[in-house]
């Protein structure tokens, strides 16, 4: 196995094209990181009053915060071990596409302003998920877009795409529990998420391609 995982990175590592991708993906990320970061800072400060909710309104808030704060960090976890160990090549049209969810999120945040449920669990600033998350940032559901995203990257495994889409459920019912998104914030995900996926299938075709076939076919074109 540890043979086989080092012939896919020497393929790697000797394609400057994919290694130039690599790079890439890294750089767009961590743009839509701080895009987000600042979005979150400028939709926290021009929060507005929260509003009812047909789901919320009607649900006790339940303490799911463990849920809500670790649960992410297991499913990118288990990600990240797939890719890193089985899928190298696929992991600059991941990383992009996930930037660009970044991205989009950014910009939604930015032009959406309502304030958070008030009986929501309330974000503790000096933990792990706050380093990402005041509350503040609302539309789309990131706990519920990017599992599902990744559903769609890796639709062909069929054992990832039940995965992911499980996941991506079980994170949209537990915001909605924890009060921590407004049901529009969930259910919007999945439709903002599916067009995200579409753009980067358009715009990153080379890392797609690279993602589909595998570097050797790409080499044997070449």
């Amino acid at each position: 196995m540890a043979y086989a995982i080092g012939e896919k990175y020497k393929l790697c590592l000797k394609n400057k094209r994919f290694i130039y991708n690599f790079i890439l993906s890294l750089v767009f990320l961590l743009i839509g990181i701080v895009a987000t970061f600042y979005a979150i800072i400028y939709a926290t400060d021009r929060a507005s009053n929260p509003v009812s909710d047909i789901i919320l309104s009607n649900i006790p808030v339940f303490d799911v915060d463990g849920i809500f704060l670790y649960g992410p960090v297991v499913f990118w976890v288990i990600i990240g071990i797939y890719l890193v160990f089985h899928e190298p090549r696929k992991i600059p049209f991941t990383l992009k596409s996930i930037a660009l969810f970044t991205l989009v999120r950014a910009l939604s945040i930015t032009l959406t302003h309502i304030g958070p449920f008030p009986t929501g669990i309330k974000i503790d600033l000096n933990s792990l998920i706050g380093v990402f998350t005041t509350g503040s940032d609302l539309f789309f559901s990131s706990h519920t877009g990017l599992p599902f995203l990744m559903a769609l990257v890796f639709w062909h495994n069929k054992v990832l795409r039940v995965f992911c889409l499980a996941s991506s459920v079980f994170f949209g019912i537990i915001v909605l529990m924890a009060h921590v998104h407004y049901s529009i914030d969930v259910f919007a995900a999945f439709f903002i998420t599916y067009t995200i996926f579409k753009i980067s299938e358009k715009i990153f075709k080379y890392d797609r391609h690279v993602f589909m076939m595998g570097l050797d076919h790409q080499n044997g074109n070449a």
